[in-house]
């Protein structure tokens, strides 16, 4: 990779970052068709953000994905919100059009893309959701619109119940979602008739990749498993999932694909799937992940 005086700069922000992927995504997909970019990671402290952001108009960076802490907070230093971004709430990614800033959210397309790169709909299904974090919030708005029935399931039920208010402001009353705590039993009870189980917590993530957030028992050959952890790449819910036979969707897919967006936001190039995919894949291996 050649950077030139001309080389268009995007990046990351958010703390921690090291350990992100999304350098190797997006450079892998910039060599491959070509273009003058370049990725890079930037650690941004809460108290810098501000600061950050004008770096972004000063320099003329063409765009960021953001990551936490920085996803509600950086929204206050944008020019425009896309329409995503402002029913969702949060900002995963900017472009910079001189020196206009406007958010986006990738998120929600990215696990749509996901699941159908994987050939799964999600159409008219009942979909279980573990976690009303920030990353259930994006995902559960995506698929409230395509779902038959949407549960959300949080260990704090008033966030669940936070969540799924959200959705039935924004969806009307024809939207069919509901509340509930996440505890074995109400997550057996909810599995019983569901089409689509969603993981949205850190339950497994690296270095937990011992722990799964629902027992082998409550797993059945007819449901899709969509885990949104990446690290490892098999984790336990997948692995256990795999063993009955369920279709499985890992976290992978949704990084890539929500990195996709992003990558088409600021190049208007259409971006090399399966390029950024094995990019991805190879870096996990190397990290024997």
């Amino acid at each position: 990779m050649k950077i030139l005086g001309r080389t268009r700069v995007c990046g990351l922000i958010g703390d921690p970052v090291e350990h992100s992927l999304s350098p190797v995504i997006q450079n892998a997909a910039f060599e491959a068709l070509g273009l003058d970019y370049v990725y890079v990671v930037f650690t941004v402290k809460e108290k810098n953000l501000g600061n950050a952001i004008l770096g972004v108009r000063g320099l003329g960076f063409r765009g960021l994905n953001v990551t936490m802490p920085h996803k509600i907070e950086v929204m206050h230093y944008l020019d425009r919100l896309d329409d995503a971004a402002k029913k969702i709430g949060s900002v995963n990614t900017i472009a910079n059009e001189d020196g206009i800033l406007t958010g986006y959210t990738t998120d929600g397309i990215g696990a749509l893309n996901a699941l159908r790169y994987k050939g799964v709909d999600p159409s008219g299904r009942k979909i279980v959701v573990l976690g009303a974090g920030g990353a259930s919030r994006s995902v559960s708005f995506a698929l409230a619109d395509e779902a038959g029935e949407l549960v959300v399931l949080n260990r704090t039920l008033k966030r669940a119940e936070k969540l799924v208010n959200d959705l039935s402001k924004l969806l009307g009353e024809s939207a069919r979602v509901r509340a509930g705590r996440l505890n074995e039993d109400t997550l057996r009870k909810e599995l019983e008739d569901a089409d689509m189980l969603v993981h949205a917590t850190s339950v497994g993530m690296y270095p937990q990749s011992t722990e799964t957030p629902v027992d082998r028992s409550s797993l059945r050959r007819d449901l899709v498993v969509f885990d949104l952890v990446y690290e490892p790449l098999e984790t336990r819910l997948l692995r256990e999932a795999r063993m009955v036979r369920a279709k499985t969707v890992d976290g992978l897919a949704m990084l890539v694909h929500q990195g996709a967006a992003s990558f088409e936001i600021w190049t208007g190039e259409k971006a090399p799937i399966e390029v950024m995919m094995k990019a991805a894949a190879d870096k996990l291996k190397e990290k024997n992940l």
